[in-house]
């Protein structure tokens, strides 16, 4: 076992350090110091889970083979070091002279040590998210005070350009990090503190400082950052009198307080976020005044637990006991329960206590294990007090309750929390996205969109475009298939489609589903016209699909999903991967809307492929496959959790059924970079987890490229390609299989339940391309013989896959002459013969094609002769046989 170690009280540059070294060697396994700085364990309540850190209590008990220690070159001994095992230091101080000499050292004079390794990182390209990203800037920005302080570095600089590239969040950066004040600063820190004024206004906390310092000759922006840290306003005025005149300093901690915009009604200006003003012609008293005038038109109304928050929650009892609890957070994903006793919130149950109860087979309730308080928010709380409150309280998962009644009504997740402050705001694609849905869709289908919107409004049913069609609206690849979702009754809303205009609904209740047929020409009596403003009848589907949202959970792995009605939010996050859990809203003034509640946006931007959950592949193993698809279909990279994780579960594959392992074997075959998909299943050793004789290599690869590129010619005769998609799956499992033994292609057609027209076609090419050599050296007449009843298709996998010449020109002069050689005579002839009817016939027929096909006779009256000499063999053979019966 490898580790990462760092110093005591760790800051933020030790913590990134130990992130960078799992990052460049995911083996290595990054231990927490028992002591944390308050803003680093403030960070890890919220984040923690987002990161790969370790506790010392959970490392496994192995030896220890080898200590990175990182920002400290002092050792902390834990059990399983011994003599042997080795360390190797990576520091930025300087070098003691104590240090063993086996010790191995890298030190460099950097001022953070986090930018060794982001440089490292950048190197190898190592992929990043926006919490990695975010954490390693917030080591490079703490020690170097924000890139300040004079022992930063040009290297310092360009490691955190990089990583703001990467998407880290100078936000998050900024709620998280400290920085010393000079006496001078401390001095007027304490004026300000005292003479602090909190006023709320639309939900944001805007804390107004003023005081009187007339030898203040030091910059006090530090002061304002010092005041935000300790008493965390969403906004912050710093206002002091000084010898030039009032020094106003503002910063705010959301977009919806525009701090530049403010000041500069002062005569100032700056950014949304940091602004200065200095005001010379009134006094201190007349600008406070003027501010707080000012500030409820300047705020704009806050982000609120209820935008982010998921209703109709699942409350566990505290008499609940661990096994029930274990089952349902198995069931549905989810890392926490509220417990709730007569309606008031009395604790919360985490998947770590569950799964610690279990471990020591505790038989308890949940009452004994949980994290007991009474934490809530409120629906108008600001996501900022969420933030307080998770911080605070360590919960990751916070009840939304009614004011008025206390009832519970919704949860909010520190999920749900990262996503708001983390990723772009909701409403900020808007109009991008509803310009790229108009221009992507042909006229007709538009307004047919819209008329199911307005139908949606009209039924108070939220409406969704989801799935595969926004992320391909995302990356210019436009469709015109996409899924129509319904947070609400999806059956409702189809029916009363059919109401206004006609046509008819299927529908299926258990799952809250309806296919609407649409009419077809005028519309009945009392039915409103579909055809008009654009649509054109032909131009439309035949149908329309209409899901509820829904949830689903998985009784075991490998399990088909059951499923239950939810939210949209619920709805996307049982979807296979993050970039396919985008949604578009329709319905109303939300028209053109992106949700993004699982940081799909973000991984499309990134090209990445990522899970939703840990148990994404144990619950669905298909979704293996589908998981290189998208890499390869795409040019993206699976993350490497998510690829951490779908090696853990490659031996799920064998418990599969072969019909859902074909569909995904389907969908990879008919895809324009196949030969890629197939390398990487190779390569990730899922096509022998689905049989150990189901292989890929460099031949194969040479042959479907063959069978991909080139058409048969006529002369084939191959009915399959009527049929593209049929003629390529027949014609690429052919080939796939056809240099296997008989026993292991009936074994792979066995596995994946292949029909049976294509599993005769394979093994008869199996067959024939293993008899080809001494096939080829034999008369015609046994070539067309053994040819014979062979289908066209499995002859043309067997033509693509032979190396041998000889072979293919026997195979294209059966297809293209031998096969289609015929006597001149027919029965018809036989019976003028005096040949009575039978089998005879046949025998006759085919004797005269062999002598053509071997060159016995090559001219009618040849035919006529070789014809007469058979007649009389026939004949004389009948009479025989009459004059046996007769003696009897």
């Amino acid at each position: 076992m490898r580790i990462a170690q760092t110093h005591e009280q760790a800051d933020f540059d030790a913590l990134a350090s130990l992130l960078g070294v799992y990052l460049l060697d995911e083996q290595v396994k990054p231990v927490l110091p028992r002591r944390l700085n308050r803003n680093v364990r403030a960070f890890l309540t919220i984040y923690g889970q987002e990161l790969p850190f370790l506790e010392a209590r959970d490392l496994p008990s192995e030896p220890i083979e080898m200590v990175t220690l990182v920002d400290t070159q002092s050792l902390t001994t834990l059990k399983g070091m011994g003599e042997t095992t080795q360390i190797h230091i990576i520091d930025h101080h300087p070098l003691r002279e104590d240090l063993p000499a086996s010790w191995k050292i890298t030190v460099s004079g950097t001022g953070a040590n986090t930018t060794l390794f982001v440089e490292s990182i950048q190197e190898r390209d190592v992929p990043l998210n926006p919490i990695q990203a975010t954490l390693l800037l917030m080591g490079i920005y703490e020690d170097t005070g924000s890139l300040t302080y004079y022992r930063t570095t040009p290297r310092d600089l360009r490691a955190a350009g990089y990583l703001l590239e990467q998407g880290a969040s100078l936000q998050i950066a900024a709620d998280f990090l400290n920085h010393p004040l000079s006496k001078a600063q401390e001095e007027l820190y304490d004026q300000l503190r005292a003479n602090a004024e909190m006023v709320d206004i639309h939900g944001y906390t805007v804390m107004v400082a003023a005081t009187d310092a007339p030898a203040m000759d030091e910059e006090f922006s530090t002061v304002a950052h010092k005041l935000r840290d300790l008493l965390d306003p969403d906004a912050l005025f710093v206002l002091v009198a000084m010898k030039g005149g009032v020094q106003m300093v503002a910063r705010s901690t959301t977009a919806n307080i525009n701090v530049g915009e403010i000041a500069a009604q002062f005569g100032g200006g700056g950014h949304e976020r940091a602004a200065a003003a200095l005001i010379k012609d009134r006094t201190i008293k007349e600008v406070r005044q003027e501010l707080l005038r000012i500030l409820p038109e300047a705020v704009k109304p806050s982000l609120t637990v209820a935008q982010i928050m998921s209703h109709s929650p699942h409350l566990l009892s505290p008499d609940t006991t661990v096994e029930d609890a274990a089952q349902r957070m198995q069931r549905y994903g989810y890392e926490g329960f509220p417990v709730v006793e007569q309606g008031r919130v009395v604790g919360l149950l985490t998947r770590r206590a569950v799964d610690r109860a279990l471990m020591h087979k505790y038989p308890v309730s949940i009452r004994s294990i949980m994290d007991a308080g009474e934490y809530s928010v409120t629906p108008d709380d600001s996501v900022e007090h969420l933030q307080r409150v998770m911080t605070e309280t360590g919960w990751g998962q916070i009840p939304v309750v009614q004011p008025e009644t206390g009832k519970i009504i919704g949860i909010v997740t520190r999920t749900d929390l990262i996503k708001s402050l983390a990723m772009p705001p909701r409403r900020g694609g808007r109009l991008d996205f509803t310009s790229r849905l108009e221009s992507a869709l042909p006229p007709a289908r538009l307004q047919l969109l819209k008329v199911v919107s307005q139908m949606a409004f009209e039924q108070h049913a939220a409406l969704y475009i989801v799935g595969g069609f926004v992320r391909d609206l995302w990356l210019n690849r436009p469709s015109l298939d996409f899924d129509l979702v319904v947070e609400g009754d999806a059956i409702n809303l189809a029916r009363a489609l059919a109401r206004r205009y006609g046509g008819r609904v299927t529908s299926h209740a258990r799952f809250g589903t309806a296919k609407w047929h649409l009419p077809k020409g005028q519309p009945p009596a009392g039915k409103e016209s579909l055809w008009g403003n654009g649509m054109v009848q032909d131009e439309l589907p035949d149908s329309l699909d209409f899901v509820s949202a829904r949830t689903e959970f998985y009784a075991h792995p490998t399990a088909l999903p059951t499923v239950e009605r939810g939210s949209i939010k619920l709805d996307l996050h049982r979807r296979d991967f993050t970039i396919n859990t985008l949604a578009l809203r329709l319905d109303g003034h939300h028209y053109g809307e992106l949700y993004d509640y699982w940081g799909g946006l973000a991984d499309l931007r990134h090209g990445v492929v990522r899970v939703l959950h840990s148990l994404s592949f144990v619950d669905d193993p298909t979704r293996m496959l589908r998981a290189v698809r998208f890499e390869q279909r795409f040019n993206f990279k699976i993350e490497r959790r998510t690829g951490e994780l779908l090696l853990e579960a490659v031996p799920l594959l064998s418990r599969l059924s072969g019909d859902r392992l074909r569909h995904e074997l389907d969908h990879i075959l008919l895809e324009d970079r196949a030969i890629p998909m197939l390398s990487r299943l190779h390569e990730l050793g899922l096509l022998t987890a689905i049989h150990p004789a189901l292989t890929w290599d460099d031949w194969l690869k040479a042959r479907f490229e063959m069978a991909f590129q080139t058409l048969p010619e006529p002369e084939w005769q191959i009915e399959q390609l009527e049929n593209p998609v049929k003629y390529r799956l027949m014609l690429a499992y052919m080939l796939w299989l056809i240099r296997l033994n008989t026993d292991s292609a009936k074994s792979i057609v066995s596995r994946l339940k292949f029909p049976t027209t294509l599993a005769k076609a394979i093994l008869s090419a199996c067959t024939l391309w293993k008899e080809m050599p001494s096939i080829e050296t034999q008369p015609p007449s046994h070539i067309v013989e053994r040819l014979e009843g062979i289908p066209s298709l499995a002859l043309f996998a067997v033509f693509l896959a032979l190396d041998d010449e000889r072979s293919r020109n026997v195979l294209q002069t059966y297809v293209k002459k031998w096969r289609h050689v015929r006597p001149s005579i027919s029965g018809h002839d036989l019976r003028r013969f005096g040949i009575p009817p039978g089998p005879k016939y046949r025998h006759i027929l085919t004797e005269l094609r062999n002598a053509w096909l071997d060159g016995q006779i090559n001219n009618h009256e040849q035919e006529t002769q070789l014809l007469s000499q058979l007649c009389s063999e026939v004949m004389e053979r009948h009479l025989k046989s009459q004059a046996v019966g007769r003696s009897k």
